[in-house]
């Protein structure tokens, strides 16, 4: 097992860590540059070792251009070559079991043993885009009974990714996904609540916590129901755990500040349901000024900010006090070579700390 030694002196293990892409879109940029941006991050990525990277669906935004995951990580497969990319997530209510297992096979063929396919439960999207969707639902695709069949869907898209039978009685028995082949994609539950996270756990499936979306009471309620919860089952013999959050790393904690700051109009404004591209460091900072300390205080909460020991104490605090298994790490800035930077430091401070080259257990990775 990976050894470490934490700033604080004391031994913890290497701190396995992932990216969570949300192609961001900059003010003053065309929201399709965020798309060619994604592939350029992710072979940034690669290089400096993280393990997975994943990308997110969202439909009608200004701030997110990642509408298509499973068209993107055809990209991203041909980008890389050993790093696993994934979704977080594919918006299961919006899709067809069999379309989503098709999708993620035809990308298991071109990255063989290299695919997470993460599923939620989304919206992702406005009601009104939500229905655009599918308009052919019997009801509005984000209503109760749409969320409803989310638990049989899942079922439904694992048998199918995997090549597994839906059974005799199943009114799709003998349908089957393309293209098959020896291996299947990994499936991840992703969620901030209670919901997923005990589906994740009923299936045997591992979980991914949006640490970002709530508060820490909120992470603890989500993790431990998927703990208690949790059965044993071809894909796991234990819960696996992920945590995603918002991190960013800057040589000083000046700059950190600085990127702070930048990141605090952006936040606020998707707190209030305004999705709005990232500003200019300086337009956003201007915005902060006059802004009340409380506020401040409950957005340094919600993100880490700070020099690479700064950043990776915070980190290992979570994985430790949350007993994750995996960090993963969205890092919200306007320009792409700072995000790139921070990605770069954080992994950095990570290999640094190592003492143990041993390898990790399988399931510390889940390869």
């Amino acid at each position: 097992m990976l050894q470490c030694v934490d700033i604080a002196g004391t031994s913890t293990r290497r701190i396995p860590l992932s990216v969570l892409d949300q192609s961001l879109v900059s003010a003053g940029h065309v929201p399709a540059q965020a798309i060619r941006d994604s592939v350029t991050l992710a072979r940034a990525c690669e290089g400096f070792g993280y393990h997975r990277y994943w990308v997110s669906e969202h439909h009608g935004n200004a701030a997110m251009a990642g509408s298509a995951p499973e068209v993107l990580l055809g990209a991203l497969a041909m980008a890389t070559r050993t790093m696993r990319i994934g979704s977080a997530g594919v918006i299961l209510p919006h899709y067809a079991p069999l379309k989503v297992a098709e999708q993620f096979r035809v990308l298991e063929a071109l990255a063989p043993g290299r695919i997470d396919l993460g599923l939620g439960r989304g919206p992702g999207a406005d009601r009104q885009t939500a229905y655009a969707l599918r308009p052919d639902a019997l009801d509005n695709p984000v209503s109760m009974s749409a969320m409803d069949s989310f638990p049989a869907n899942v079922e439904d898209t694992l048998a199918l990714v995997r090549g597994e039978p839906l059974g005799d009685d199943h009114v799709f028995a003998g349908v089957f996904a393309q293209p098959r082949g020896p291996t299947a994609p990994q499936p991840w539950i992703l969620g901030s609540g209670k919901y997923s996270a005990r589906l994740a756990g009923h299936l045997g499936l591992p979980f991914c916590q949006a640490h970002f979306f709530g508060s820490d009471s909120e992470a603890s309620q989500a993790i431990g129901a998927y703990r208690a919860g949790f059965r044993a089952s071809p894909t796991l013999t234990e819960p696996l755990v992920g945590m995603c959050l918002i991190a960013m790393a800057a040589p000083t904690s000046a700059e950190a500040e600085r990127l702070f700051l930048s990141y605090v109009p952006w936040r606020l404004s998707r707190d209030a349901g305004r999705m709005v591209p990232l500003q200019q460091p300086e337009h956003a900072i201007a915005a902060v000024v006059g802004l009340d300390q409380d506020t401040i205080q409950r957005l340094r909460k919600t993100a880490v900010f700070g020099t690479p020991d700064e950043v990776f104490a915070r980190i290992a605090g979570l994985k430790t006090g949350y007993e994750i298994d995996e960090m993963v790490i969205l890092a919200p800035a306007y320009e792409l070579s700072v995000r790139m930077a921070s990605y770069g430091l954080i992994a950095g401070i990570n290999q640094t700390q190592a003492t143990d080259d041993r390898p990790a257990r399988a399931s510390e990775f889940w390869l």
